[in-house]
């Protein structure tokens, strides 16, 4: 007898649906998987056939097999458990499947019958609602996941027995219903704020800076400065998230099945923290099926590079075209993957070896050459791209044991919403099919010499400082954005010398080390 059964897969961040075909016939009693099934729906059969004995239903002894259409995508994951156990019982008689076309079904089962949580289950509700057919079947662990996705009819489920029950019945059932109050019940305020930051006033300020204009920062100082405490409180000042940017994060968290067991929403902007060791693919993302790395885990986010000099070098200038397209394009012989990579970079390193080239009352050790070759392991190209490079000084004990609580993150979150507000208001006759601006760091050619305007004196300006400097291109562009985003701070429609003076002083790898 045969039994066709609907689902879904993921390939990269995207969901496609799937056929499932489950024919029981007589032979010797045999599981054969087609469809290009990996090792981990291979074993798929071990899980079905304990599951299915331990819901109260029997194993049929007779030939099964089970194909997965389109057969020429590759198949991987434990999601299909569920169906597949549907399919093996509605195809041996013990159960009536009639209404199970009207119903997408997804799950990975546990060997006792009960459901677990499945990765990318967003993904598939979003692809649902383009669809005629509007009903998924889901782990109860996921229904938050899937409730951000409205327009469909979502029916969370604690077990196998529970389906068929259901699929018998779908009368006796209501579908989820999620309100606002409950799908945002998990956000929560940042740990971290910058009143408990003592000194470093103009790393502060820098910082500012860079998120306002959404624009890449490098934090030079000594061990012990601040630069990873400053680093962790950059996402307190940055923008709330916007619906559209909620959906996009908790897509790719989704499929990397990072999400919390509780919250299945990602309501804060992200922050990640990779180690220098990290290989390339763990960074940018990839493998034999891609899967998004933490430049795509940080989308819409920081993506904060402790000890920058210390990374791999192919890793580093991985970072080159996402830094300026905002996405990462991953090809494969079949398939071009494109996971979305648009976040601010936060890197962090000593000025030299040892660390303390720049501190007045601990000698370096380190000569020019060993300086000169530590700073070399960042390339010029990858510098280009990093807006901000600012020196941070060691903390004097009078900043330590001052009492006085500093600013807040929340005083200067209101100066960065306000700053944001003035470019989205820009930009929004300029945003179109095939681009979307938010902030000053994505202008192109065309908006910079439209909207970078200088007056004489600061044209004046940055004419002595590209000819003495000895400044990129790219670099040129870096100021005229930096600039623009501080004249924003100040509320000023033209750049004026104060401006791209500040600017300038965030080049601090461009002047003379």
């Amino acid at each position: 007898m045969l039994a066709k059964i609907r689902s879904f897969g993921v390939f990269g961040i995207e969901a496609y649906p799937i056929e499932i075909e489950i024919d029981v016939s007589r032979g010797l009693p045999a599981v054969s998987i087609v469809g290009l099934a990996d090792t981990s729906v291979r074993e798929s059969k071990e899980r079905v056939k304990s599951a299915i004995k331990n819901s109260g239903f029997s194993w049929p002894q007779e030939r099964i097999t089970v194909s997965l259409a389109p057969s020429d995508i590759k198949k991987e994951g434990a999601s299909y458990d569920l169906a597949i156990a549907l399919g093996v019982l509605a195809a041996s008689g013990q159960i009536n499947c009639s209404q199970s076309e009207n119903f997408f079904i997804m799950g990975e089962l546990a060997l006792n019958g009960s459901l677990r949580k499945t990765p990318g289950i967003l993904p598939v509700a979003i692809a649902v609602s383009r669809l005629l057919v509007k009903n998924i079947v889901i782990p109860r662990q996921n229904s938050k996941e899937a409730g951000i996705v409205r327009g469909i009819n979502i029916w969370p489920m604690d077990s196998l027995k529970q389906v068929v029950e259901f699929l018998n019945n779908p009368d006796g059932f209501v579908p989820l219903e999620i309100t606002e109050t409950e799908l945002y019940r998990s956000k929560h305020d940042y740990p971290f704020d910058f009143c408990e930051v003592k000194g470093q006033l103009s790393a502060k300020r820098a910082i500012e800076v860079a998120v306002s204009g959404g624009h890449n920062i490098l934090m030079i100082g000594p061990p012990g400065s601040g630069k990873t405490m400053l680093a962790k409180r950059i996402p307190s000042i940055m923008p709330d998230l916007t619906f559209e940017e909620i959906l996009e994060i908790t897509k790719i968290h989704s499929v990397a099945g990072n999400l919390a067991n509780n919250d299945g929403i990602v309501t804060l902007r992200p922050f990640r923290n990779p180690h220098h060791t990290a290989s390339h693919i763990a960074l940018v993302g990839g493998g034999s099926s891609p899967m998004p790395g933490e430049i795509s885990l940080a989308h819409h986010g920081v993506l904060f590079l402790d000890e920058l000099p210390e990374f791999n070098r192919n890793c580093l200038e991985s970072l080159r075209q996402p830094l300026e397209d905002g996405y990462m394009r991953i090809s494969r012989i079949l398939k071009s993957f494109v996971f979305p990579s648009s976040f601010i970079l936060v890197c962090a390193m000593n000025p030299c070896p040892c660390g303390f080239y720049t501190d007045p009352k601990k000698s370096c050790r380190c000569n020019p050459n060993k300086i000169a070759a530590y700073i070399g392991k960042i390339s010029g190209p990858l510098l280009d791209r990093i807006d901000i490079h600012i020196e941070l000084p060691s903390i004097k004990y009078t900043q330590l044991s001052d009492t006085k609580d500093a600013e807040s993150s929340a005083s200067i979150k209101t100066r960065v919403a306000k700053a944001r507000e003035i470019q989205r208001n820009r930009f929004s006759a300029e945003n179109g099919k095939y681009q979307t601006i938010y902030c000053n760091s994505r202008m192109q050619a065309k908006l910079i010499k439209k909207y970078c305007r200088l007056d004489t004196e600061a044209g004046k300006l940055l004419k002595i400082a590209m000819t003495e400097l000895g400044l990129s291109a790219r670099a040129y562009d870096k100021i005229l954005k930096v600039s623009r985003t501080i004249a924003d701070l100040s509320g000023a429609e033209i750049i004026l010398p104060e401006h791209i003076s500040e600017a300038i002083q965030y080049r601090a790898l461009d002047r003379q080390w």
